[in-house]
């Protein structure tokens, strides 16, 4: 099936869109709980945690450590969480072809639009080949005045790209950037590779799901 192209501008989220990095990343924040005394599994964090930004979770997080969430705290994690990323992290498979297709396609009209803060974003689009894509059109929820689930990034990087919301496509994989990215008017796209439960991401308002990021190279014109 080839999809026609009624998209001005095609906006990516970074963690789990573009790169394999969530797991490793709240296995970083794992280890430190449990450092402090709260114990999860991996699958546990990622539930809590994944689409969220630490400091969003800061009342839950000292909750269950007991202990308050320090900006020394902060440094160490995103510090262990930048060199794990760089030893271990991957493309998500196919992205690149995808990503090359619907830049050529959108005449360079394309962005990312992630809840993480920029070093990390830069750092891991770097690490993996895809940061010539993007550099300039990378935009980020912790310089924004709210991060997702509120809309304030994908306006942000509909606005540089001048392109009005409602023309732009959204790659989203968690129900909290689906719902920024419905807020912002935006036409969102779920992707939910494997067992990946779809019904939570279509209720949040993806207007379809997808299992692997060869479906977007069927986006034409």
């Amino acid at each position: 099936m080839i999809f026609r192209m009624n998209f001005e501008a095609i906006l990516f989220d970074c963690d789990g869109v573009l790169v394999d990095s969530e797991a490793i990343t709240c296995g970083v924040l794992r280890d430190m709980f449990e450092a402090q005394g709260w114990r999860m599994t991996l699958a546990e964090c990622m539930q809590r945690f994944v689409g969220h930004t630490v400091k969003s979770q800061r009342s839950v997080i000292e909750a269950h450590t007991g202990q308050p969430l320090t900006d020394e705290w902060l440094a160490d994690f995103y510090a262990l969480r930048n060199e794990r990323l760089t030893q271990s992290i991957t493309a998500i498979e196919g992205v690149h072809e995808a990503v090359a297709h619907l830049h050529e396609h959108c005449q360079g009209r394309i962005a990312v639009a992630s809840g993480a803060d920029r070093l990390k974003i830069e750092m891991m689009l770097k690490q993996v080949g895809l940061l010539s894509f993007f550099e300039g059109r990378i935009f980020s929820g912790h310089e924004m005045p709210r991060s997702k689930p509120y809309p304030d990034v994908y306006l942000a990087a509909a606005a540089h790209l001048q392109i009005d919301p409602a023309r732009c496509l959204v790659v989203e994989d968690t129900t909290v950037g689906i719902t920024a990215g419905v807020a912002a008017g935006a036409t969102v796209w779920a992707y939910a590779p494997g067992s990946t439960p779809r019904q939570p991401l279509l209720d949040a308002g993806a207007s379809q799901s997808f299992q692997h990021m060869d479906e977007l190279r069927l986006i034409k014109p």
